[in-house]
């Protein structure tokens, strides 16, 4: 279940949020090639945050994902959510982080018997 959590200082009072969410959903089970239905999206506003010494329009993410993920993956996810964020809270792409871990990367399978 990919997981998308998205932190930024610009408030979401009075933002209509179910179009972003729709969005994100959608863009995050294309990429990682997940059904929409086991995509989370968690989007908080308001916090205290400062990025490049300021304190103007900026957003940090994180994805977490049970596979799907390599390099060009991570690549879409940081270009297609960055673009969302731009366009529908604009904060800038320069003004945005994202994280994106694979929690089965690592993992050896269990041995057979």
């Amino acid at each position: 279940m990919p997981c998308v959590y998205i932190s930024t200082n610009i408030s979401l009072d009075g933002v209509e949020l179910e179009p972003i969410f729709d969005e994100i959903t959608k863009a995050v089970a294309s990429i990682i090639g997940k059904p929409e239905r086991y995509v989370m999206v968690i989007l908080k506003g308001s916090l205290a945050m400062k990025f490049w010494g300021n304190k103007e329009a900026a957003a940090f993410g994180e994805v977490v994902s049970m596979g799907g993920i390599n390099t060009q993956v991570k690549r879409s996810l940081i270009s297609t959510l960055g673009a969302i964020l731009q366009e529908k809270l604009s904060i800038p792409t320069t003004r945005f982080v994202l994280k994106v871990t694979d929690t089965t990367a690592g993992v050896n399978p269990a041995p057979k018997l």
